[in-house]
């Protein structure tokens, strides 16, 4: 049946993207624009010379990964540079049969006393929200034929930040040098975690998810305990970067302390050699017990293929990706892009990649793809979202007909 799943069919079927970092999804031509309006010096201003010097198909290592956000964050420092990606990003979405995406960013590193928190989601909602009523307008989603475009927008805190990571950062180390540098990260964190609650009741921007992003070794989640605590009682979801770089134990941290609600990544989940703690006397059945209670939880792992291929050399090729022992223990996964400027991807190619390298068969294909409906943040009433849901199946459902395929059977209830 794999044969079937051809690429025009998985740019038709309806998708999500939980995983994307607007910083890391700019288009090209936009970077180089935007970076000659604003005086901000690039290695190269042609797309062919980014992609050679920048935005590579390889990296050899995780420095060289992240070092084109230092472009791309120069350059989204105002409100109509975030307006005009944020409207990009679910433009070039939609193009590709997306139909959710929730774009996350770390608003603390563009914030000035130019422009403040509030003025900063706001852009980005504007620029979301324009795509979004411009999609939504169209016939086929007027007439009911085909599901609507939707969004709800992530907050990043920084498991690690620096003075020199933005202005925002420069006056708070500032402000605090005598503080511990773990402390300060903390302190940054609950007033995101606050700013966050605030803005979203107070603007009715839809921030829908509270994320912790950034180095994990050396700097644990429990550090943002109080922020994801604020975040929780105050009905916000939570996701966390974890088990990116570092082991199961931080998965299990994130869950535990954070309440995470779904894992971004959650690449060593099963690696018992990257368990650290003297206390787990029996790693094998630390591993196990930690995977069926993530299955138990019904906890939503972010995959991001492409991404995780080039920023972790033990990751050699994607047939080595610990993906397929998660759809093999009935994990709840769904695929997403990461960046799709600095990974050169999109969804599309993310679920191309997983069909033909890690064996993703239709069935597991449709239960991924409803997954990542079911397990969003959608800024929806239950009782909406589950009629969405249902309309995302039905249409899902019809585009495997179209397309000579046999509906698989499984996961067209909304408890699943």
């Amino acid at each position: 049946m794999t044969q079937k799943l051809t690429d025009d069919f998985l740019r038709a079927i309806p998708k999500t993207d939980l995983h994307v970092h607007i910083d890391g999804s700019l288009r090209p031509s936009t970077l180089i624009e935007l970076a000659k309006e604003r005086n901000v010096e690039l290695p190269s201003y042609t797309g062919d010379g980014l992609r050679e010097l920048v935005f590579k198909e390889h990296y050899n290592n995780l420095a060289e990964y992240l070092h084109g956000f230092k472009y791309t964050c120069a350059v989204l420092q105002d409100p109509e540079a975030l307006e005009r990606v944020s409207y990009e990003l679910a433009v070039d979405s939609f193009s590709e049969g997306v139909r959710y995406i929730e774009p996350r960013f770390a608003p603390q590193l563009h914030v000035s006393r130019e422009l403040q928190m509030p003025a900063i989601l706001m852009a980005v909602d504007r620029g979301l929200k324009r795509a979004c009523d411009e999609f939504n307008a169209t016939e086929p989603v007027q007439s009911g034929r085909e599901p609507r475009f939707l969004y709800g927008i992530i907050v990043c805190a920084m498991r690690f930040c620096s003075g020199s990571f933005s202005r925002y950062y420069d006056s708070l180390f500032r402000a605090h040098s005598y503080s511990p540098e773990r402390h300060v990260i903390a302190m940054a964190s609950m007033e995101l975690a606050r700013a966050a609650v605030q803005i979203r009741d107070n603007n009715g921007v839809p921030v829908v998810g509270f994320d912790l992003a950034g180095r994990e070794d050396g700097y644990p989640a429990h550090d943002h305990r109080k922020a994801y605590d604020f975040a929780h009682q105050n009905f916000m979801h939570k996701t966390v970067h974890a088990g990116e770089a570092y082991g199961p134990e931080s998965i299990f941290e994130a869950i535990t302390l954070l309440h995470a609600d779904r894992i971004g990544h959650g690449l060593f989940l099963f690696h018992v050699d990257k368990l650290e703690s003297p206390r787990i006397t029996d790693p094998e059945r630390y591993v196990k017990a930690l995977a069926d209670y993530v299955a138990d939880r019904r906890v939503t792992l972010e995959i991001c293929l492409t991404s995780n291929l080039q920023t972790n050399p033990a990751i050699p090729e994607l047939t080595n990706h610990p993906v397929r022992k998660m759809l093999d223990a009935k994990l709840s996964t769904t695929f997403c892009t990461d960046n799709r400027l600095v990974s050169s991807t999109s969804v599309s190619r993310e679920l191309r990649l997983a069909i033909d390298h890690v064996g993703l068969t239709q069935e597991q294909l449709r239960h991924c793809i409803i997954y990542g409906f079911k397990r969003s943040f959608m800024p929806l009433k239950y009782t909406e979202k589950r009629a969405y849901v249902r309309q995302i199946i039905d249409f899902y459902e019809a585009m495997e007909r179209c397309s000579g395929l046999e509906p698989a059977t499984g996961s067209t209830s909304y408890a699943d």
